[in-house]
């Protein structure tokens, strides 16, 4: 890794105030009080509901997405129905223009007979072929009408269902939402009920358990002998962007610039560097090039847990930038904070 990223993130992370701070050191838990529960079980449970959570964020998230493609295409089809309406208008003002033609030369001589009675048969052709083109006018006129109002009735049918889609993902937004404000509210209640030793002996607990999973990643070669990889220039971009959110609060479903979600950050990263990628951790999974860990350089996506519900950025040396939760703020922590699902590449698809 370059040194001109670690003196970024320390030039951020000054400004951020003390989000590089280590915790305190971990202590042994005490025994515990009668009627308290283990530590160790807590930890679990909050995991656990944290996990929960962030997994209802990104459905919202994904839903959202969904919705805001769905009214682009609502949208669409609304402005190509208009303009199918202007064209059905004036080929039923042609149709009618005809149909007086026709009404008004209903008892007109036949071409054919006029032919056997003209005195020049020539002048007669002539004419005859000035008819056929006529008819042959007609004709296309008709066709335009029916092709019009089939064009019309088709797009008509599909703006509805459209719309229909449009209000079916409105609601099951509102739905995904209240699922994440349940799941927080959970949170925040298990979090009341605690008292402040609890909560103390809680942070220390998780950062040994999170310093003994980095220590195992490290010791097992996952990460490769060669952690000193360049990223790319868009992946430099991407990193830097994500190094400047550092202090920002977490706010679920949010895309900056003011608050994140683990996704909206990477997201926006990359967004920034020029190279799109999908919004949730899920789809960044499932449609961007996977690296094996050994090949990590910085800018990378991790993917966390089994069904890919979190998401980080590599920084090097180890080190992720990530929105990790609700109630904390954009920061720098070990890879292994979480259980890794894989890594992914946005700029190898280019």
């Amino acid at each position: 890794m370059s040194g001109r990223l670690p003196r970024l993130v320390c030039t951020a992370a000054v400004a951020a105030g003390t989000v590089l701070a280590p915790l305190p050191a971990a202590a042994v838990p005490e025994p515990q009080a009668p009627g308290q529960r283990p530590v160790a079980e807590l930890l679990t449970d909050l995991r656990t509901m944290y996990r929960d959570a962030e997994q209802a964020t990104e459905t919202y998230n994904a839903t959202a997405e969904k919705l805001k493609k769905q009214r682009a295409e609502v949208d669409r089809l609304d402005s190509a129905l208009a303009r199918a309406r202007l064209t059905l208008h004036d080929s039923r003002g042609a149709a009618g223009r005809l149909a007086r033609e026709q009404y008004q030369n209903s008892t007109a001589i036949s071409p054919y007979v006029r032919l056997l009675l003209a005195r020049d048969p020539q002048h007669a052709l002539d004419e005859g072929h000035v008819i056929g083109q006529l008819a042959r006018e007609r004709a296309e006129t008709v066709g335009r009408l029916v092709g019009s109002e089939k064009k019309s009735d088709g797009l008509a049918r599909a703006a509805r269902k459209a719309l229909d889609g449009q209000l079916t993902l409105a609601a099951r937004q509102k739905k995904d939402r209240d699922d994440v404000r349940k799941r927080l509210d959970d949170i925040e209640k298990l979090l009341t009920s605690l008292t402040p030793d609890q909560l103390t002996a809680l942070a220390a607990f998780e950062k040994t358990d999170v310093d003994k999973a980095q220590q195992k990643l490290v010791t097992s070669g996952a990460l490769g002998e060669d952690d000193n990889r360049e990223p790319s220039r868009e992946g430099d971009r991407a990193l830097r962007y994500a190094v400047q959110q550092i202090g920002k609060p977490y706010e679920w479903g949010a895309e900056g610039p003011k608050t994140y979600d683990c996704s909206g950050l990477t997201s926006e990263a990359w967004g920034h560097a020029g190279t799109p990628i999908p919004r949730t951790s899920e789809e960044q999974w499932a449609q961007l090039p996977r690296v094996p860990l050994k090949e990590l350089r910085p800018g990378d996506l991790v993917i966390y847990f089994p069904k890919a519900t979190h998401v980080a950025m590599y920084l090097g040396d180890g080190k992720i930038v990530q929105a990790p939760r609700t109630g904390e703020k954009v920061q720098v922590l070990p890879i292994a904070t979480y259980p890794i699902l894989g890594a992914v590449r946005p700029d190898q698809a280019h």
